[in-house]
């Protein structure tokens, strides 16, 4: 009937254990600690409840509990040292290393000319690009170029006519690199 495979878990007081010797060799043995669980899980609980009390969703919260108000620095902002807000400076990083090599493939598959407006470099030379030679170079790096596209625009780090850029429609709209 024992298989090296089974296993049995026995959950007795820590006094009532049995001695390992009392079970064959082909059975692997897992003691575990009835108070050791009761406590571990009685702290899981108070954490939790804790948690709750300033958990504004919750039915738990207190009245005393100061909920951010708009206009203050902390609205809408997760809490300090949560892994949401790691997650999002990890988000912020990743989208910024986009924008960089977005900018670094416009440089060189772009063109040189003449600025009309001076740009931001002193000899009046700026890169361009149109949309649809930058669509189908940089397909292969991302699908997200109109996203990432937006976003350095945000950034003042490039400068295109309208809102949105779409396929075929705006392919020879030109995209001029800022910086």
């Amino acid at each position: 009937m024992g298989t090296n495979s089974q296993s049995t878990t026995i959950m007795e007081s820590e006094e009532d254990a049995p001695a390992a010797s009392q079970f064959s060799d082909d059975t692997a043995v897992c003691i575990v600690s009835v108070k050791g669980l009761k406590e571990n899980w009685q702290k899981w609980s108070d954490e939790h409840q804790e948690y709750q009390k300033h958990n504004p969703f919750s039915h738990d919260t207190r009245p005393s509990v100061v909920v951010p108000q708009r206009g203050q620095d902390d609205y809408g902002r997760p809490l300090q040292g949560s892994m949401t807000e790691q997650r999002g400076k990890d988000a912020h990083t990743h989208i910024s290393r986009e924008v960089q090599e977005l900018c670094e493939v416009i440089r060189n598959i772009g063109e040189t000319r003449n600025s009309d407006e001076g740009g931001s470099s002193g000899d009046g030379k700026v890169i361009t690009v149109e949309f649809g030679k930058l669509f189908e170079h940089y397909v292969t790096i991302s699908n997200k170029l109109v996203g990432i596209l937006l976003r350095a625009r945000k950034q003042r780090l490039v400068n295109f006519e309208g809102e949105m850029l779409w396929q075929g429609k705006d392919d020879h709209v030109v995209i001029t690199l800022l910086q």
